[in-house]
């Protein structure tokens, strides 16, 4: 029988899901970073959380000067309540004790505050300073086994911080339980942080590197995804129903419908009409089958009068709660926060109609592209899962071209459905097309139709007029043998 190790809930959102429940209760941990990294913020949150679920934290610096200015700035961050201090936190500074007396002092001291705390958490802000005041390894280590010895006495768990990434086998590394690297890099011009559990004796963690922030309510981590979703969260049950596209005519050329639970991506240039294909589908929200549009181009509102300019109705779904809008800016994301933010919401809303909209947004955000293939593998199972059916968009770059290229062999593998919209130049005049190029196991019709505008949005029309190279959207007339 497997023993499931007691656990220290972190506080920090995402965190604990990458440790695989939390910190191990009575255990200790390095916490490592550069200047600017967030150690401070990460132990704080820690520990104010500790304090909601009824623990004492004891919390020692080997700072020169006093805790206000550090109390100054967690008093900006949500976590952070000042009753707490002195009473479920304490503060103490061991900066004069250690220049005075040296190491031994120091774990004196803290062994006499930890009993007289009472506390279930100790928090060591300054292992480098202790570590330059031993003479020799041997003294670090005896430092790190004695102040690990004192807490686990008691049943106290320890996060020791350092301001320096050392090596793996450092004196500090062999000692402790776990380490926890917090970075924070320059990728091109803009700042991302990561984080990486390094160690984690006793537990399996989400290895490789996860992004996070700091908000106002402290750090938030975003596991990524294609990590924590290796295997979908629930059973893909499967589905052979099919589920009305609400695009006149497209669901005959499609062999009858979308089926449920799957994924189709509709691509082409700009202004081809996906974004407008989108609309018909979302607008077949209901209280049954509530729909989200999750998008990077438009502004809900703007999304809202292009539907009313198509003539479809979107207020009244948006009204009624069938229908939720999400837009996130073109501009600085993080990959696994948009990821986590998509999933949260089709959880909560039971969504089962999806269109993102721009997954080249996705693209956009992800500061290492070749994961972008496990990224949407693991997404695409998960919302097949939840029996959601998606729609996807994709913008080509080219309008018109001797060739068409696919978006990503890999990434088009992973999706049920293609369809490809495109304009096509037939003598001096324009016209808006549609093929289906890809419907997983079952007959569609292989046919180049037309695409108009009706009263109730994008219809499909007759097929194209025999032409050749109309795929490529230079299309020139058949001739016919006489």
């Amino acid at each position: 029988m497997t023993h499931t190790l007691p656990r220290l809930t972190t506080g920090i959102t995402g965190l604990d899901t990458i440790l695989g429940g939390g910190l191990v209760e009575g255990a200790s941990y390095i916490l490592q970073g550069h200047p600017g990294a967030g150690k401070t913020i990460f132990a704080n949150q820690m520990a104010f959380a500790s304090v909601t679920n009824g623990r004492k934290v004891l919390y020692v610096t080997l700072l020169a000067e006093t805790h206000d200015r550090l109390f100054q700035a967690l008093g900006t961050l949500d976590f952070f309540d000042r009753a707490c201090l002195g009473t479920s936190i304490s503060y103490i500074s061991v900066f004069q004790t250690l220049k005075e007396e040296g190491l031994p002092a120091v774990v004196k001291l803290i062994r006499q505050e930890i009993n007289r705390q009472g506390a279930t958490l100790l928090v060591f802000d300054g292992l480098l300073n202790a570590r330059d005041r031993g003479e020799t390894d041997i003294d670090v280590k005896t430092f790190i086994a004695e102040v690990q010895s004192q807490a686990a006495f008691v049943g106290c768990s320890v996060l020791f911080l350092t301001s320096t990434r050392v090596a793996e086998d450092s004196p500090e590394h062999t000692m402790v339980d776990g380490v926890i690297d917090l970075h924070n890099e320059l990728v091109g011009v803009r700042s991302v942080r990561r984080l990486q559990i390094r160690k984690s004796r006793g537990t399996a963690a989400l290895g490789g590197h996860h992004q996070f922030e700091i908000t106002s309510a402290g750090i938030v981590v975003y596991p990524r995804i294609e990590a924590v979703l290796a295997t979908s969260s629930v059973i893909d049950q499967g589905s052979s129903d099919l589920i009305a596209s609400g695009t006149e005519g497209l669901d005959a050329v499609m062999g009858g419908g979308l089926q449920d639970s799957s994924v189709t991506l509709v691509f082409g240039p700009s202004g081809c009409g996906k974004t407008s294909l989108g609309v018909n589908f979302l607008a077949r929200a209901s209280q049954s089958e509530p729909a989200l549009h999750f998008g990077f181009y438009e502004t809900p509102a703007r999304l809202m009068s292009k539907a009313r300019a198509l003539g479809v109705d979107l207020n009244g779904p948006v009204s009624s709660g069938a229908l939720k809008v999400i837009w996130s800016p073109m501009t600085e994301n993080l990959l696994d926060k948009l990821g986590h933010r998509l999933l949260d919401e089709v959880r909560a809303q039971g969504t089962k109609r999806l269109l993102m909209d721009g997954l080249g947004g996705f693209e956009r955000a992800a500061v290492y592209p070749p994961r972008l293939v496990e990224f949407f593998a693991a997404l695409t199972n998960e919302l097949r899962a939840l029996g959601v059916t998606t729609i996807a968009t994709w913008e080509l770059r080219d309008l018109f071209g001797p060739t068409v290229t696919a978006p990503g062999s890999e990434i088009s593998s992973l999706l049920d459905n293609l369809v490809m919209l495109r304009h096509v130049e037939i003598n001096s005049r324009f016209k808006r097309t549609i093929s289906v190029l890809k419907v997983r196991d079952r007959a569609y019709e292989p046919v180049i139709h037309e695409v108009g505008f009706g009263s109730n949005g994008m219809l499909i029309q007759q097929p194209l007029e025999p032409v050749s190279g109309a795929a490529t959207g230079v299309a020139a007339p058949v001739e016919r043998e006489h």
